[in-house]
């Protein structure tokens, strides 16, 4: 069986700058400033899925002590924080928080991007080894690790709440996240299913890499998980 390549997405919203993503958790809330003019395809991404709800109902599936703690993936969203931690801990057959994601895959950011510094509080997209795999997944820094500047998009920082972060542990409820000063959605009912691009032979036909994206996205939010 061969590799699924998921569509490469380009988020259509555009940040203002302005965005606070706001995090309510089972153990309080978190606010962090997004880097929407350092990051805009990682912020535009989050903004888009935190704005349809996406991370509503999940679980923070990942923590190292004095390292990271992780959320974001839709794997967890029916589990109950127990289910979770067992899963984690490969007691839940058939069960693998991690592995979720929206459905397709955006660009890194890291090289460009001035502020990508991971230090306490930071806020970046989660990802496989491979470039150019991230999508949903997201992780807090827990201290200072410059060792991850070089391979992960930083997207924002903790404003308040940091108390809060180190608090957070595998199962916590991730209860909704909503994105302060963001403008309103574009409408994905206008996006085509084809595009054309140039070709070796002239201009041609190809499926939309953002048509696909959507219609991915909105199959794991009818579903509420993925198996």
């Amino acid at each position: 069986m061969g590799m699924i390549v998921k569509p490469l997405y380009t988020p259509r919203y555009v940040p203002t700058g302005n965005e606070v993503a706001v995090f309510e958790t089972s153990k309080g809330t978190i606010r962090a400033r997004l880097f929407g003019k350092d990051a805009p395809v990682t912020v535009g991404n989050f903004v888009e899925l935190a704005q349809k709800g996406f991370y509503d109902h999940q679980n923070f599936h990942g923590r190292v002590e004095g390292d990271v703690v992780v959320g974001g993936c839709p794997v967890t969203r029916p589990l109950r924080p127990q289910q979770v931690r067992m899963a984690v801990r490969e007691q839940l057959r058939g069960v693998h928080p991690g592995i979720g994601d929206a459905g397709y895959v955006i660009a890194d950011e890291w090289e460009a991007n001035q502020r990508n510094r991971h230090v306490e509080g930071s806020l970046s997209l989660a990802h496989k080894k491979d470039a150019n795999t991230g999508s949903s997944q997201f992780f807090f820094s827990l201290a200072d690790h410059p060792e991850y500047d070089d391979r992960f998009t930083v997207f924002g920082q903790v404003e308040e709440g940091l108390d809060v972060m180190h608090r957070l542990r595998i199962g916590d409820d991730i209860e909704s996240v909503r994105v302060e000063g963001a403008a309103p959605l574009p409408s994905d009912e206008d996006l085509p299913e084809t595009i054309v691009v140039d070709g070796e032979d002239g201009p041609q036909e190809v499926p939309n890499p953002a048509y696909q994206a959507m219609q991915a996205l909105a199959h794991l939010l009818e579903r509420k998980a993925v198996v």
